[in-house]
């Protein structure tokens, strides 16, 4: 994913988010979502590239998938609920776009100075 320096479109997530649990890890390579439902929920979203800040965040209720797995062979899936709000945040990665570029104008002003504090510590695009 661009925000590692790598551009090619490969994903792995765990829904869980628990190391413990690797085998549970989806890995997808060309992820395409091919349809999002008409209804939305907002919800709080967080994100590794941004240390302690959340905010809320409109998605599609469900989506559906197409990618290739490791063998190349080609799989479809339906993600519904948490696991479609996961996999949404993470195919944004994949075309450079972060959470906090969904957030409303209001919920970027919230998160406005700990962005602020990340960019004096970081610099621009978060270089060490």
């Amino acid at each position: 994913a661009p925000q590692v320096g790598v551009n090619k479109r490969l994903m792995v997530y765990n829904e869980q988010g628990d190391p413990k649990k690797w085998l549970d890890e989806v890995i997808m390579v060309n992820p395409k979502i091919v349809e999002f439902s008409d209804s939305k929920e907002i919800d709080m979203e967080g994100c590794l590239s941004f240390p302690d800040m959340s905010g809320e965040v409109e998605r599609s209720k469900w989506i559906k998938v197409e990618a290739f797995n490791l063998k190349g062979k080609k799989m479809k899936k339906k993600y519904t609920g948490w696991e479609a709000r996961i996999f949404q945040h993470e195919y944004d990665h994949l075309d450079g776009v972060v959470y906090i570029d969904r957030l409303s104008e209001e919920g970027r002003k919230e998160v406005e100075t700990r962005v602020d504090e990340l960019i004096q510590d970081f610099g621009e695009g978060g270089q060490l």
